[in-house]
């Protein structure tokens, strides 16, 4: 495994309840990077988020979702092929993304890719995430292109989601990328 420098959350839990190789990654936090400073390859984990029923209605009375599977505990139990509600795919990725989001002033959100709902999430599932700097490329006469991937896990590594995030990141000496924009 290849080592980066110290993140914040380097000192953090290790719990014993994930993967190993899971829970020996960084918890990501706040950072202030440019371009420059994003390490390819480079890999971190959030804390757990267990998905609690109010959050999730809160989630869905916000962006209107009013689907059965999501709101009718009735017909998740009788009707549904689950037997139980699930937590709405949009609210797992916001949830997901949020606990491995950079605070960082210097990076911008471009778009996402390659969005997956791989496994269903239920209310009461626990949830964290892992983060993997990709690639990176120039871009724009300012900013560079980072990808990154997101994995969402519930419970002790099993994988729900997947997605790709591209982000405009600063560069900190701009004059170094010149003539190399696409």
């Amino acid at each position: 495994m290849t080592c980066f420098a110290p993140t914040v959350g380097v000192a953090s839990t290790h719990p014993a309840n994930m993967p190993k190789d899971h829970a020996d990654l960084p918890v990501w936090n706040a950072e202030n990077w440019f371009y420059e400073d994003w390490p390819v390859g480079q890999k971190i984990r959030s804390l757990r988020r267990t998905m609690a029923e109010g959050d999730s209605h809160l989630f869905n009375a916000l962006v209107l979702d009013i689907h059965p599977y999501v709101q009718d505990q009735m017909f998740a139990e009788t009707e549904g092929i689950f037997g139980k509600r699930l937590v709405a795919g949009a609210f797992v990725f916001s949830a997901g993304l949020g606990l491995v989001a950079t605070n960082c002033v210097n990076a911008f959100s471009y778009g996402y890719d390659k969005l997956r709902f791989i496994k269903p999430v239920f209310i009461g599932d626990t949830i964290y995430s892992i983060r993997s700097n990709l690639d990176k490329k120039p871009k724009y006469k300012e900013m560079g292109l980072i990808r990154a991937s997101y994995e969402v896990f519930k419970g002790e590594g099993e994988l729900v989601l997947y997605c790709e995030h591209l982000q405009t990141v600063k560069y900190r000496n701009p004059a170094d990328f010149t003539g190399t924009e696409k």
